[in-house]
């Protein structure tokens, strides 16, 4: 039996990628706009400053954020005063920098974030960045004179 190559009714053996394309293209877009979501972290009001240095926020870096009304954060999540200083020693365990970066909120008391410093501290944390915004100077019309 000879099999009929040239009709339109016969067999197609080719793999159609279309879908898998379509599908993929479509994960990467939604990728693309929920990424920049995931690095939020804890909302906080930063104050300001006037020499700061610009560097990116990475998945790879070690956050600690006080918010207005004292609560503590690593990464996000919610710590107790009481463990942030065990949590912080596990998360630098694996981590090749070892920062951990402040970020803390204009409105919290001067006395929170000195007991984030602490708790730091105790648990031997020789490099720690405080994260500030950019302060407009005069003649300048945005944040870091762009």
């Amino acid at each position: 039996m000879a099999m009929n190559l040239g009709s339109k009714g016969g067999v197609k053996s080719d793999i159609n990628v279309t879908p898998l394309v379509d599908v993929m293209l479509v994960l990467l877009i939604i990728m693309m706009i929920i990424a920049p979501m995931l690095q939020k972290g804890v909302d906080v009001k930063l104050p300001t400053a006037v020499n700061t240095e610009d560097k990116p926020e990475t998945q790879e870096q070690t956050v600690v954020a006080v918010t207005a009304d004292g609560r503590l954060h690593l990464n996000g999540l919610p710590v107790p005063d009481a463990d942030l200083p065990q949590r912080v020693q596990e998360y630098l365990e694996t981590k090749k920098e070892k920062v951990v970066y402040l970020k803390a909120d204009q409105d919290a008391s001067y006395g929170r974030v000195m007991a984030a410093m602490d708790a730091l501290r105790k648990a031997q944390v020789e490099n720690v960045g405080l994260i500030a915004e950019r302060k407009v100077r005069p003649g300048e019309t945005s944040p870091g004179g762009k």
